[in-house]
């Protein structure tokens, strides 16, 4: 890939346009607790280009970046343009562009406060909302520190064989001690994910308080083959 085919594909409108999504998605998950000053981070495809949020972003930055700060890379992890280092997770981000790419352009890592404790528990977690069936059990992988490769092939590993949801809107995975990786048909797909997850965490967790947990664990399946006949899937 020639540098003027770079310069063109860089300069392309629709990346200025995903790098200002990126940033403004950064700051509504901080403001609505689906991710924290701690880490997490945003990428999108946009043609044979990932645009994805820096390191620091949280921590250094508190989720205020600007467009401009927002990298651009090619796939091979090559930073073409934008402001500061690449992120720990990028390697996770990069593997589920380059594996599930052909079935969406969206993914994030979160660390939502809620789904966070299934994280720190090792737990899966069912779903036990309407708006949440479509994402299954959201398993839980094998555990690898966030800047490792091992971690990328986890996270493929708990994605693959989720092709299909990942097509009708998205496929998630928690990563233990760590937090949520998903990706998404798109971005705005993913967002939208993170937080019917993270709310689907937080109805368990009160459900226990309540200790209305067992009807819910009895009534799931009623409630899973009542949807599913008005499924069209």
């Amino acid at each position: 890939m020639n540098s003027e085919h770079l310069q063109k594909m860089i300069a392309d409108p629709a990346i200025a346009a995903m790098r200002a999504k990126l940033a403004r998605f950064g700051a509504l998950m901080f403001e609505r607790h689906l991710t924290d000053i701690a880490g997490g981070n945003l990428s999108a495809r946009v043609g044979e280009l990932v645009c994805i949020t820096p390191r620091y972003s949280g921590s250094k930055h508190q989720w205020n970046i600007q467009p401009e700060q927002v990298l651009v890379a090619d796939m091979d992890m090559n930073i073409l343009d934008g402001q500061g280092e690449i992120s720990r997770e990028s390697k996770v981000h990069f593997r589920l562009h380059r594996e599930f790419g052909e079935h969406g352009t969206g993914v994030i890592h979160a660390h939502a406060r809620n789904l966070l404790v299934f994280a720190a528990m090792n737990r899966a977690m069912p779903p036990v909302l309407e708006a949440t069936q479509k994402f299954g059990t959201i398993p839980v992988v094998d555990y690898a520190p966030s800047h490792t490769a091992d971690l990328a092939e986890h996270v493929a590993g708990g994605i693959r064989g989720q092709e299909a949801r990942i097509r009708k809107q998205a496929a998630g995975v928690i990563a233990p001690w760590h937090g949520l990786f998903v990706i998404g048909k798109d971005l705005d797909a993913a967002l939208d994910a993170v937080e019917r997850i993270d709310t689907n965490a937080y109805i368990i967790m009160m459900a226990n308080t309540l200790q209305q947990s067992d009807l819910l664990a009895e009534q799931r399946a009623g409630l899973e083959a009542a949807i599913a006949k008005y499924s069209k899937d």
